[in-house]
């Protein structure tokens, strides 16, 4: 090991972060991109949304190089290069892609644009690989779940503020809405901006005080030498139990997640008779509630006095949610309608407390409620159906960590294949979206019932919680509550 993670933990987790902020700038600005060039471009509805496909298919492509690469070289590709080096590449892949940007709004290319994208998405797919796993080694790996929470939680800044910051460049005004964009040349300025600060940050790891090299056994260190040595025989990382079930529940917890979101405008437009101007707020409650699930759960990160603790699970929240209101004020929208979201809150907040910081408890629990607010949306109407899909953000917003800390759990030496597989299936946010949205028409089964896909996706996660937690036990792989 380069460093001593221990002992410069704190600062590297800092650094580490930024890098999960661009994730979600760039996911969520997607949503963007999509009105504006359907728009200029007159393409059908399923054609802009290739956009969300390559990019979310580019993680899979990604992760299928890296398992190519590691195979031709005979040795994990991020433990020959290192992590730290591993990061900084990804960085300057996804910057390359950003250059394309310019080239495809001069010449009015939609195929040169979703090239670029696909490009950026591909340096994303070794970003996650190798800082998933350090993520959950930078401190007690026994809370690596929490801090990958916390991780998510800066994430979700970059999903809130990433829309509103590419519209004012885009639009020039925050409310986009109903407003007209002069020129597809407009997108060129932004990306350019932003793949400039994939470099510098790309720089700034590289001189950081993360690690290019750790004990993969962190990750499981609570299991005795036998079981270490017996789990390091296995050949490929997909003899694992927990970790092939958990690329299931991966590619249906990113499937069920983009779905969500990105069907909700559709059945506001149909069953509430929103305009577009009216429905963004809406969408980005949806993807703000990740950020308050995330900021809640990352309170047993923290090193605090129980007490202390038990206060941050209802402040950290209500901080979160209090962007997400400043964030929509700026953007001259009317907050009353949200206030009422400050109730539904406390139903997440019981549902942390309750799991008590074990990753496996919590993606059940979480899983069940996320079935519950499906079913009520389905079967209700309104604002409550609308508050009800809503709240599938909150309840998705910690499946992330908790899957992929039971996936590599007691995987040794055989966690980097394994964080490289659980990324390929990143491909489910294109996939069941795209599903859903077929069976959203009205000759099948409708916008509504069509969030019945949701459910069977959940109760998977909640049988995947129930076996692994079982399955890791037998391991002597046991996480402690907080």
């Amino acid at each position: 090991m380069d460093v001593d993670i221990k002992k410069h933990a704190n600062s590297a987790f800092v650094t580490l972060v930024s890098v999960f902020f661009f994730w979600g700038f760039v996911a969520a600005s997607n949503d963007i991109l999509i009105p504006v060039f359907k728009e200029k471009l007159n393409l059908q509805q399923w054609q802009s949304q290739l956009i969300s496909v390559a990019f979310y298919v580019s993680y899979s492509v990604g992760s299928i190089i890296y398992y190519i690469i590691s195979k031709i070289t005979k040795e994990d590709l991020i433990n020959k290069i290192g992590y730290k080096n591993g990061i900084s590449l990804g960085l300057c892949i996804s910057a390359l892609g950003t250059i394309l940007f310019y080239p495809a709004a001069q010449l009015v290319s939609f195929p040169l644009m979703i090239t670029g994208l696909f490009i950026v998405g591909l340096g994303f797919s070794l970003q996650q690989i190798a800082a998933n796993p350090l993520t959950i080694v930078c401190g007690d790996p026994k809370k690596g779940s929490q801090r990958l929470s916390m991780a998510g939680g800066v994430n979700n800044i970059g999903t809130t503020i990433g829309p509103v910051l590419v519209s004012l460049a885009i639009f020039g005004s925050i409310a986009g809405g109903g407003v007209k964009v002069s020129s597809i040349e407009s997108v060129k300025i932004p990306y350019l901006i932003l793949g400039a600060a994939f470099v510098v940050v790309a720089i700034l790891i590289r001189s950081s005080s993360l690690p290019n090299k750790i004990d993969l056994g962190l990750a499981s260190q609570s299991m005795t030498k036998s079981q270490r040595e017996m789990g390091s025989s296995k050949r490929s990382a997909l003899h694992y139990p927990q970790l092939w079930m958990g690329m299931i529940g991966i590619f249906l917890y990113v499937g069920v997640e983009v779905s969500t979101a990105s069907n909700l405008p559709e059945f506001m437009r149909q069953h509430i008779f929103l305009q577009t101007s009216e429905i963004s707020p809406y969408v980005s409650l949806f993807w703000a509630s990740l950020m308050i699930g995330r900021w809640t759960s990352s309170s047993g990160a923290f090193n605090l006095k129980n007490g202390w603790r038990q206060l941050l699970r209802f402040v950290m929240p209500y901080a979160a949610f209090c962007i997400f209101l400043l964030v929509n004020k700026l953007a001259n929208q009317d907050l009353t309608p949200f206030y009422v979201y400050a109730f539904i809150i406390i139903a997440l907040i019981i549902a942390d407390i309750a799991s008590k910081g074990n990753p496996a408890n919590q993606l059940m629990l979480f899983s069940a409620l996320g079935i519950l607010s499906l079913i009520i949306g389905i079967f209700g109407d309104g604002m409550v159906s609308v508050y009800a899909f809503i709240s599938v953000g909150l309840f998705c917003s910690t499946l992330w960590p908790c899957i992929f800390t039971l996936a590599i759990s007691g995987l040794g030496k055989k966690t980097n294949q394994g964080s490289s597989y659980l990324v390929m299936m990143i491909m489910g946010g294109g996939i069941i979206s795209w599903f859903q949205g077929w069976l959203s028409n009205n000759n099948r089964l409708g916008i509504q019932f069509s969030y019945f896909v949701g459910v069977f996706c959940f109760l998977y996660l909640l049988f995947y919680g129930w076996r692994v937690k079982e399955i890791l036990r037998k391991r002597g792989v046991v996480f402690t509550t907080v």
